[in-house]
């Protein structure tokens, strides 16, 4: 049987499980949606999402820095017990967090910390950019439903590409901790600084240089 991306997304909805978890689950089940469901959770992956509403309130706060300084930052993630946020796998997790926003810049954690105003002006930005491309109002308010989901893909730090895995975002990977380590985990907050920021300079690729540091 066919395993379909619309079964992929389906399937990751229902438990919480990563992309390519769900994908591997289907091919072992073929493509029967329960069954693949009862495969994740004897896998201990599905258990992640039913974990999400536990308090967590322990964790660190860890520092990246990179080129020399050229780039800091500190983010806060949060884990339910202090021996957990002891553990060598959530730490490694925390400092790819904190390389991820080095390389990628986001501005916020999740799409719903992103501030109604700063929503509003981006759907200005992006309709008057579709009339400027030609499109009729009624086409352009379409297609701004679709590219402030792009922006939301850009600005938020879960919903970007995982620098270590393109197929997997931030919040996939992270579901899949919360399955592995057995306990909730909250990326809290994060502040980012750039040398120079706001300043006249040459343009640098981040992003790249982080990835070098990754092979």
């Amino acid at each position: 049987m066919e395993i379909t991306a619309s079964m992929v997304k389906d399937l990751r909805e229902r438990t919480g499980a990563g992309m390519m978890d769900c994908k591997k689950a289907l091919m072992e089940t073929n493509g029967d949606m329960e069954k693949a469901i009862e495969y994740l959770r004897e896998k201990g992956i599905a258990k992640a999402a039913k974990k999400s509403g536990r308090l967590a309130s322990e964790g660190i706060v860890d520092a990246y820095i990179h080129g020399g300084g050229r780039i800091g930052v500190l983010v806060e993630v949060n884990i339910e017990t202090d021996f957990a946020a002891k553990n060598e796998e959530f730490r490694s997790f925390v400092k790819d967090v904190a390389m991820q926003i080095a390389a990628m810049s986001p501005q916020y954690v999740k799409r719903e910390d992103v501030p109604a105003e700063v929503i509003e002006k981006e759907k200005e930005i992006l309709k008057a950019q579709a009339i400027n491309e030609g499109k009729p109002a009624h086409i352009a308010e379409k297609m701004v439903a679709g590219r402030i989901e792009k922006f939301y893909n850009e600005v938020c730090l879960l919903e970007q590409p995982f620098i270590k895995d393109n197929d997997k975002t931030v919040e996939q990977v992270l579901k899949e901790k919360i399955a592995t380590i057995g306990e909730n985990i909250n990326i809290r907050r994060f502040v980012r600084f750039e040398m120079g920021e706001g300043l006249e300079k040459k343009e640098e690729n981040f992003a790249e240089e982080v990835m070098k540091q990754l092979k």
